[in-house]
């Protein structure tokens, strides 16, 4: 048994290892019934078989350039992966995706409401604001109108 043996074997089994769990991500995406466990589906095993399709590659072509390349690929995809989700999540609870109570813990609903509550501060505070700007106009027309004869 030869080392190109070997290194081929193991270069198929991580590809098919890889293609199964992108595949398991695939049909979760489609499965699962919310946002967030779709969202677990598109992140973790996808990028855990991203990363063992790119070492089966590696391996079963054995050029360095491209040993790089899918090690760049790989640390991309793992950095970015869980960014994205973690926005998709957090856009998705913010435009009522998410049913709150089905959550073991909710860290977003206090930040939400501080965040409604000085919303509706600014909004009474311009509108305050408009107020005053309109009765100082009305007060400069009525001096204005009272000096002309």
């Amino acid at each position: 048994m030869n080392l190109d043996l070997v290194l081929d074997t193991i270069g198929a089994a991580l590809l098919m290892l890889g293609s199964f769990l992108t595949l398991a991500a695939a049909i979760g995406m489609l499965r699962f019934p919310d946002l967030l466990s779709r969202l677990h589906a598109a992140s973790k095993p996808q990028s855990l078989g991203i990363a063992l399709m790119m070492a089966g590659l590696a391996l079963s072509l054995r050029e360095y350039a491209l040993a790089w390349t899918a090690l760049l690929v790989v640390l991309f995809q793992l950095v970015t992966a869980p960014i994205s989700a973690h926005l998709a999540a957090r856009a998705g609870y913010r435009t009522a995706q998410v049913d709150s109570r089905t959550l073991y813990a909710d860290e977003y609903r206090r930040d939400i409401a501080a965040s409604l509550r000085e919303a509706r501060r600014r909004e009474q505070r311009e509108k305050a604001e408009r107020k005053r700007r309109e009765r100082l106009e009305r007060e400069r027309q009525a001096k204005a109108a009272r000096k002309k004869p």
